[in-house]
């Protein structure tokens, strides 16, 4: 079959190198163009040689007018600020984009703009673009032209909390969520904090106060619970490469008239044909290291019956369904292709 002409821009980040790595190996699509401003010229495999034979194509700088005619759809692993630019020139070229930054995520401009501090150069797109959780927009994202890829962290939370915010089986007040990240979710730089020395044997609280993320789960939520939501979010940096946990905690709407096994039937029920996500049974609870790799969520729920308080637990890759991988997923959907195209058997094994 004819195969889906892909280029990437920001092809040697973090979140660039895990799209080219279930890429190669994904039947539907073919890599044709990868950009990297900072390695023009040098070939994919010089930047990363665990990919010779396996990726070797030479990294060009950003050139729209040849991703016109080289791809079918673009995606984008730029910073925050820098996307908002380079997205409308790509929609304008006819391409279909997935974009990885914070620019395109926001219904409200007003919203986006308090979060990353900057000015939205094209608003106007915000109403187009499609928040690219394929479990929760699966149908908006089959007929985009532009899926914007959430952060890892509301991606964590928010599809840890949405069968109990849909159904209304939890007060919207003092919701808490607690999430640790690895030290790749800061991307690939060499700031003094995520240095060896500095992150290796810590675990550290960050961001306390107000974290861009946090606007982001709320959005979303609100969304789902048809009325405004405000919680409680603290992002923690833990010294590991990759991965992701969070611990949620929520008050039932009814404590007297609570039952955890309904709660854990539901879930299994909700996302009973979601592949990449997968609920866990028999009192087992999410570990990192279980998803490292994957595109996979792990949740759990638990009752403390004496605070009468719910938990959730959820781990992913913050690369994986945290990133990269779930934005394949999204990009199979754009396609029309299998979601589970690439995807499918990606693990870390031991």
């Amino acid at each position: 079959m004819n195969k889906y002409r892909i280029g990437i821009i920001g092809a040697t980040g973090y979140v660039g190198v895990e799209l080219v790595r279930a890429l190669s190996g994904h039947d539907g699509v073919l890599l044709t163009t990868l950009v990297s401003q900072s390695y023009v010229g040098k070939k994919f495999s010089d930047v990363y040689p665990q990919f010779r034979s396996i990726c070797d194509i030479e990294l060009s700088g950003l050139d729209v007018s040849l991703m016109k005619s080289t791809c079918d759809l673009v995606i984008t692993a730029l910073p925050h600020g820098v996307s908002s630019k380079v997205v409308p020139e790509l929609l304008d070229a006819g391409l279909k984009v997935l974009d990885h930054s914070g620019d395109f995520r926001y219904r409200d401009v007003t919203v986006y703009e308090e979060a990353y501090g900057l000015n939205h150069p094209h608003p106007e797109l915000l109403s187009e673009a499609v928040y690219g959780i394929p479990e929760l927009y699966r149908e908006q994202i089959a007929n985009a032209r532009l899926v914007s890829d959430p952060g890892c962290y509301p991606t964590c939370s928010i599809l840890a909390l949405a069968p109990l915010i849909k159904h209304q089986l939890v007060s919207t007040d003092n919701i808490i969520i607690d999430a640790v990240s690895g030290i790749s979710g800061a991307g690939r730089k060499a700031d003094l904090p995520y240095s060896f020395c500095e992150a290796d044997a810590n675990y550290k609280p960050y961001a306390v106060e107000k974290h861009r993320h946090t606007s982001e789960i709320e959005q979303e939520l609100s969304v789902l619970a048809q009325t405004d939501i405000a919680l409680t979010f603290t992002p923690h940096l833990a010294p590991m490469k990759r991965g992701m946990l969070a611990t949620i905690y929520a008050d039932p709407m009814d404590p007297n008239n609570f039952s955890i096994d309904d709660v854990r039937k539901l879930y299994e029920e909700y996302y009973s044909n979601e592949y990449f996500v997968r609920v866990l049974s028999d009192n087992a609870l999410p570990e990192t290291s279980l998803v490292i790799g994957t595109n996979f969520i792990d949740i759990a729920v638990a009752y403390d019956k004496r605070t009468k308080k719910i938990k959730v637990f959820s781990a992913l890759d913050n690369l994986g369904k945290g990133a990269a991988l779930q934005a394949i997923q999204a990009v199979n959907v754009m396609l029309g292709l299998d979601e589970q195209a690439g995807l499918s058997v990606l693990c870390s094994g031991v």
